[in-house]
């Protein structure tokens, strides 16, 4: 086994870390944030993954998962940072440039730098560039030519609420800068992963990551816009959608409140920054996907609207079913919106959080849903949690965004 460095121990990293001491690797793991690294030392997951806290306590209680503010020196360097975009939807990737100059002093011949974050094409050589500029005392891989170093780009595939078990079971894309870091970054995944291990370089690589991502948002965008066409002419999307994919070709996703999330609301940005011209589908996607939440929210209003002193409940805040992650989440863009509207009283019911996010503290009450369903006139299911199954709506306006009494 061998001694892995983790940097970024967040949805991705955690996961890896404890995963990777418990298949035997030595694994050192460093984030930014004190509670972060305070939390992996006392075995305390900082989100919600199941599975994931009886195997950080492991562990963390065999001594062969420990974390800090800064990297060390390791065979393998697994890289998990952020790789959100700009303002002006463009890739920031100053998080995996901070990385690399954080673990380029520490490098030697023979170490494997392996980049898990999603990032645009040509990103890993970037890094790789970076990397040897920082240590020209050792020989970096070319594209095609051997080096002292081995650079992969392997993309995450965990989906949140199923990390621990898709780490496991999930096909992995292996992109190396040659084949021998190819080579070398399989051995990593081989140790703990029973899925193929599929073999690429690494601009191919990035550029599989971002296509899964955005034929995700296609297809949600699609399903979007059918529920907006099937309110305007009348008919019941989801009975509609569910005929349609009777059909032995036809497999029509759910519509929703929009796309959230880390992945499927970024990640489509960089194919379009990539290659602006060629990418009206995707850029189009992205334009219904994001619409949506304002749609949604101007909806609401608009049925608050007969009421002299509405109360409307929303209920979920998340981006996705069953979890509390709220990057990038739609159900939330709707709520802050209804919270700034004069005369309207919010109430949130988001089982998975303890309190209302900062934007929503004082403008919006959380409650347990058994009181915002007593309280309420309007019900906006946003969410598709577990818990929301099964609503008394009885003398309620409703709103189902997620087709959750659909059934």
């Amino acid at each position: 086994m061998s001694d892995v460095c983790v940097t970024g121990l967040g949805y991705v990293g955690l996961p890896s870390a404890a995963m990777l001491a418990a298949r035997g690797h030595q694994v050192w793991g460093c984030d930014t944030s004190p509670a972060v690294v305070a939390a992996v030392n006392a075995a305390r997951p900082h989100f919600q993954e199941p599975e994931l806290a009886t195997l950080l306590e492991a562990a963390v209680r065999t001594g062969r998962l420990a974390a800090g503010p800064a990297p060390r020196a390791a065979a393998f360097h697994l890289l998990a940072v952020p790789t959100p975009f700009t303002a002006a939807r463009r890739p920031d990737l100053s998080f995996l440039h901070a990385a690399g100059d954080a673990i380029a002093p520490l490098l030697r011949p023979g170490d494997c730098v392996i980049v898990e974050s999603t990032c645009p094409v040509g990103a890993t050589e970037g890094l790789a560039a970076r990397l040897a500029a920082a240590r020209p005392d050792l020989r970096l891989p070319a594209l095609g030519q051997p080096g002292e170093i081995h650079i992969a780009h392997c993309p995450e595939r965990v989906l949140p609420g199923q990390a621990v078990r898709e780490l496991i079971a999930n096909d992995r894309i292996i992109g190396g800068m040659t084949p021998a870091c190819a080579e070398r970054a399989r051995t990593l995944y081989e140790s703990f992963a029973t899925g193929a291990c599929l073999m690429t370089d690494c601009r191919t690589a990035e550029f599989v990551k971002l296509s899964e991502n955005a034929y995700r948002d296609a297809n949600i965008a699609f399903a979007n816009e059918l529920a907006g066409i099937a309110q305007a002419v009348g008919v019941d999307v989801w009975q509609a959608i569910a005929l349609a994919n009777r059909h032995p070709r036809v497999e029509i996703l759910r519509p929703g409140a929009g796309v959230g999330g880390h992945c499927i609301a970024v990640d489509p940005w960089f194919l379009v920054d990539a290659a602006p011209d060629a990418a009206p589908l995707i850029r189009a996607a992205r334009a219904v996907n994001d619409a949506k939440p304002r749609q949604i929210a101007a909806r609401l209003r608009a049925m608050a609207a007969r009421l002299k002193a509405p109360r409307v409940a929303v209920l979920g805040l998340a981006y996705k079913p069953d979890i509390e992650d709220l990057r990038e989440s739609p159900a939330l863009s709707i709520a802050e919106e209804l919270a700034a509207e004069p005369g309207l009283e919010l109430l949130v019911v988001e089982p998975h959080l303890p309190a209302l996010p900062p934007c929503l503290a004082g403008r919006a009450r959380h409650l347990p849903l058994a009181e915002a369903l007593e309280r309420a006139d309007i019900l906006a299911i946003l969410v598709a949690h577990r818990a929301f199954r099964g609503l008394p709506t009885e003398g309620k306006m409703v709103l189902d965004t997620v087709g959750l009494l659909a059934g």
